[in-house]
C-alpha cells in the first residue's frame, strides 16, 4: 500500500472515530445522559486528541477539510492532495452518521431533538452570525494545529493543544451554532438526518476561517521558519 494511500486510511478511519464519539455523546445525552455542554466538548476534544495523537504520524490527523484547506494555504500540505483528503474525510464522517444512526434506533426522540448531533443555528443567531461564529473558531483551530503539531518549532503537544482548543471551542460556540468547525462534521449527521437547515453555514464559516488562518500563519509563523531553517554556508 502507498504511503498516500495509508494517509487516506488514516483520515477517514480517525474522521470516522472523531464523529462517532463527538455526534454521539450529543445523542446520548439527548437521550438522558445528562453530561450536557462539557460532556459533549470533552467528548469531542479528547477523542480529537487521541485520534490526532495515533494517526498524526501517518496523515498529518486533519479530519477536518478547513485544516486541510488551510494547510495548503499556509503551504505545509500539497495542493494535489486536498481533494483526496477531502473525500477520506467525507466518506468517514458519513460512515459515523450512519452508523450512529443504526446504533441509536432505539432512542428515535433523542435523533429527532438533535438532528443525529448536526450542528445548528440557535435561536436568535443569524446566518451571518453564525458564518462569523463559525470562521472565528477555525482560524483558532488552525493556529492551534499549526503551533502545536506543524511548526517545525511546535512543542509537540499536538493532540493535546488541539483536542483542548476544540473543546474550549464548542465550550463558547455550542449554543450559538453547534461549533463544528468542519465541513464534514456537519454533512456526516445531515445526511442521515436528512436536516440541512442553513448548511451553507458550515461550509462558508469553516473555510473563510481556514483561509483567514492558512493566511496568518504566513504572517505570524514566518519567523519561526526562518529559525528552523539551517542558514547556509
Amino acid at each position: 500500500m502507498s504511503e498516500h494511500s495509508r494517509a487516506l486510511l488514516a483520515e477517514a478511519a480517525g474522521t470516522f472515530w472523531f464523529f462517532f464519539i463527538g455526534a454521539g455523546a450529543i445523542i446520548a445525552d439527548a437521550n438522558g445522559g445528562g453530561g450536557g455542554l462539557v460532556a459533549i466538548a470533552l467528548a469531542h476534544g479528547v477523542t480529537l486528541a487521541v485520534a490526532v495523537s495515533a494517526f498524526g504520524p501517518i496523515s498529518g490527523g486533519h479530519f477536518n477539510p478547513a485544516v486541510t484547506f488551510a494547510l495548503a494555504i499556509a503551504g505545509r500540505h500539497p495542493w494535489s492532495r486536498v481533494p483526496t483528503y477531502w473525500i477520506a474525510q467525507l466518506v468517514g464522517g458519513l460512515a459515523a452518521g450512519f452508523a450512529l444512526r443504526g446504533v441509536f434506533d432505539f432512542a428515535l426522540a433523542a435523533i429527532d431533538k438533535t438532528h443525529l448531533g448536526t450542528p445548528a443555528l440557535a435561536n436568535g443567531v443569524s446566518v451571518s452570525i453564525g458564518i462569523g461564529v463559525e470562521a472565528l473558531l477555525t482560524i483558532f483551530l488552525v493556529w492551534a494545529v499549526y503551533g502545536t503539531a506543524v511548526s517545525p518549532l511546535a512543542p509537540r503537544i499536538a493532540g493535546f493543544g488541539i483536542g483542548l482548543t476544540v473543546a474550549t471551542d464548542i465550550l463558547m460556540g455550542g449554543p450559538l451554532t453547534g461549533a463544528a468547525m468542519n465541513p464534514a462534521r456537519h454533512v456526516a449527521t445531515a445526511i442521515p438526518a436528512a436536516f440541512f437547515d442553513n448548511w451553507y453555514v458550515y461550509w462558508v464559516g469553516p473555510l473563510l476561517g481556514a483561509a483567514v488562518g492558512g493566511l496568518s500563519i504566513r504572517l505570524l509563523f514566518a519567523q519561526l521558519r526562518e529559525l528552523a531553517t539551517p542558514a547556509k554556508t
